[in-house]
């Protein structure tokens, strides 16, 4: 018998050499902890080609917790994603959608019971528009394993700036809302390695009091610094021979030492050469963002231990030959939006509006519409109660039906008298048989 295919890529024990028993369990909590999302078209077929192509490159933003092939159809409603949104775990809903006046609208909302922000998309740009404006734009790799490091700036209004249209509270709310996008980083645990995008929203501030963010994608790309170009390519021709070892050949990396006698005269120049050039010494700007100093990656070793404890003195006073400078820049991604909050909902898309734009109410109104509000939901319960209750009469009427028949006699029938029984057909016969029998008699005597 053959044996069974393990997954190697998508089964639980593919971390585990293929042994599901050894995979660690994920609880409840861990699971729960990572937030999900899904970025939906509301009317699939009216929105038009240029938000569709806006909804692709904006979950392609939001990877890897979102559902990236995800399909909407035109028959598919608001009601649907909320109810599957539970179980599979989606914490967020964006909401892209297109009025009949042909603004285009965004609305994030946290499920199941919300708040939701309401935005109007002001200006977008598409990620092949980003790339076209770019002289060397970065292409998709690694970069979407893991997601965007959230960079905030300029969300709450300091306390000496006088009241703005925004209440206080709702702009904390707006920062926990897009703080909640993205699981939390712990600056003691999550390598460097794995921070490759910046996702950066800057409020905008207006003198008529609105509130505007805007929205950029960036991948982070570094290179060292202080080391000579000879160097630097001398330290890509390893890489070179690293990838064609795989099997495959990069021959435009490898530097020509053919007519050079040492590789020294690759490194200073030479007699006509320019000797060791730098970065710094070449004249050159070097067009970066920031310059940061970090602890060059090392593979894990078994060590002995008397090397565990140099590295340990190491790691206590410092270790000058391990830290080395990299230039840091940051390379456009797209998508580009700048969107204007319109209306902030308690619920999931509905609800009692705790916030408009355009519509300013006054104390007694507020009071009139949580008067309402307050009698919507004793109503909801009064109906609640009723349907339980209702529920629990039919369970108990079913049950005591059940229990009426299992108490009924069960009548016993005397084989007897049925009709098309064995019994009854040999009787028949022998009376038959009985019957002849005293006919004889009679005839012999007379």
């Amino acid at each position: 018998m053959a044996r069974r295919r393990t997954k190697k890529r998508t089964h639980v024990g593919a971390a585990n050499n293929g042994n599901p028993t050894k995979a660690k369990p994920v609880s409840a909590n861990q699971v729960s902890r990572s937030p999900k999302s899904m970025v939906i078209r509301i009317g699939a077929g009216e929105v038009g080609p240029s938000v569709s192509q806006l909804v692709k490159d904006v979950r392609k933003m939001m990877e890897p917790g979102t559902a990236a092939r995800l399909k909407e159809r035109k028959n598919n409603k608001l009601r649907d994603y909320v109810t599957m949104a539970g179980p599979l775990g989606v914490s967020h809903l964006m909401l892209f959608s297109r009025s009949e006046s042909g603004n285009t609208n965004m609305r994030l909302a946290i499920t199941p019971r919300g708040p939701t922000l309401h935005f109007h998309v002001e200006k977008y740009s598409l990620c092949k528009d980003v790339r076209k404006a770019l002289r060397h734009p970065k292409g998709g790799g690694k970069e979407y394993l893991n997601p965007p490091l959230l960079v905030m700036n300029d969300f709450v209004s300091p306390a000496s700036e006088p009241e703005s249209n925004i209440p206080k509270h709702l702009e904390s709310l707006t920062t926990t809302v897009f703080q909640s996008l993205f699981p939390p980083i712990s600056p003691q645990t999550t390598p460097l390695s794995s921070i490759r995008r910046v996702l950066l929203l800057q409020r905008v501030r207006d003198k008529d009091g609105t509130y505007v963010l805007q929205l950029r994608h960036y991948a982070i790309t570094t290179k060292r610094i202080g080391l000579s170009r000879p160097l630097r390519r001398l330290n890509a021709a390893e890489k070179v021979f690293n990838v064609q070892s795989t099997g495959k050949s990069k021959k435009a990396g490898m530097p020509n030492l053919g007519k050079m006698e040492d590789v020294a005269d690759f490194i200073i120049g030479g007699e006509a050469g320019e000797g060791y050039m730098t970065d710094a010494t070449s004249g050159s700007e070097v067009d970066t963002d920031a310059e940061v100093e970090v602890v060059e990656a090392t593979a894990k070793k078994v060590l002995s231990r008397r090397q565990r404890e140099r590295d340990r003195e190491e790691k206590e006073f410092g270790d000058p030959s391990r830290v080395e400078k990299r230039a840091v820049k940051l390379v456009e991604l797209g998508p580009r939006m700048t969107l204007r909050m319109t209306k902030v909902e308690e619920g999931v898309c509905g609800g009692k509006v705790m916030w408009h734009e355009y519509i300013t109410k006054t104390k007694e109104e507020i009071k009139e519409q949580e008067k309402v509000w307050e009698k919507r939901r004793q109503e909801k319960e009064t109906r609640r109660r009723i349907q339980k209750e209702n529920v629990e009469k039919k369970r108990k009427s079913k049950v005591g039906a059940e229990e009426a028949d299992d108490d009924e006699p069960i009548d016993e029938w005397d084989s007897e008298g049925s009709r098309d029984d064995g019994e009854t057909e040999v009787n028949e016969d022998m009376e038959e048989a009985g019957a002849s029998e005293n006919e004889r008699e009679e005839i012999a005597e007379g």
